[in-house]
């Protein structure tokens, strides 16, 4: 990076995950705001005209469309943990991966990236099966796919041994334990996401590279793309928020961030 190119970060957020006739999410007013799009694929939420529409809206807006694997748990909304053989689980994500391809082909777009969802993405924090599972499904799938994750985690060693590119990600919008762990459910006891107070997050994660941890004291945190998710109360409002945070601080928010202020691959 030269010395004259602003600092930038991605900004993502967990879209397409209406089903059927039940609706799910600030899709709209968050894809006017975010850089990457995680589109769910059928598993865990999802369906065919979903991911069509969403994909249509996304390249409107000039969003990268990354697909959103999940375990097949429709009903626990893929938050419940399934043991499931490496093998099919690495079909399982190429099948989602495929299904969201079939609509970005037909809108002329590529994949960007993958992130998997809820409890697949939790487990994939620690089980090295799970994540290489993942990492070999998205290299089947296309070469050098960034893969969003939590830096240091098995997907994030998985994803490089795979020639992926692991990508650091923060949640903006959930909170954080004192050993860098993120609250992923559950949270609701413990954390308030008023627009305000996840946009103070964030300025204190480009400003400082930390952030206060639900037990009071700060967490390093390392991170080149923030997560919104969309169906967190008053999601537009956050994104809007964290957005404008991120421009305050002269961040510029793209999908191919570049390093800068603390942040790195």
């Amino acid at each position: 990076m030269t010395s004259t190119e602003p600092a930038s970060i991605d900004l993502n957020s967990d879209l397409g995950e209406s089903f059927g006739v039940w609706e799910r999410g600030a899709d709209e007013s968050l894809l006017q705001v975010i850089s990457s799009a995680n589109l769910a694929c059928g598993f865990h939420a999802g369906d065919p005209n979903v991911m069509r529409a969403t994909v249509a809206v996304a390249k409107r807006n000039g969003v990268a469309v990354g697909a959103h694997p999940g375990y097949p748990d429709l009903l626990g909304y893929g938050r419940r943990r399934m043991e499931v053989e490496p093998s099919h689980l690495r079909n399982y994500v190429l099948y989602q991966m495929g299904a969201l391809g079939a609509f970005l082909a037909a809108a002329g777009l590529r994949m960007h990236h993958v992130k998997p969802h809820g409890a697949l993405y939790v487990a994939a924090l620690e089980d090295n099966a799970v994540a290489r599972s993942i990492a070999e499904a998205a290299a089947e799938y296309q070469e050098g796919l960034a893969v969003y994750t939590l830096a240091g985690s098995e997907m994030w060693h998985a994803a490089e041994r795979a020639g992926l590119r692991a990508v650091p990600e923060f949640f903006a919008d959930r909170p954080l334990r004192s050993d860098g762990s993120v609250v992923m459910f559950g949270w609701q006891e413990v954390f308030e996401p008023a627009p305000e107070t996840v946009a103070a997050r964030v300025r204190s994660l480009v400003t400082t590279g930390k952030v206060a941890s639900v037990e009071g004291g700060e967490v390093a945190v390392v991170a080149n793309t923030i997560c919104v998710h969309s169906d967190t109360p008053s999601a537009a409002d956050i994104g809007r928020a964290v957005r404008r945070t991120l421009e305050d601080s002269r961040l510029r928010v793209t999908a191919e961030p570049a390093t800068g202020l603390g942040l790195r691959r």
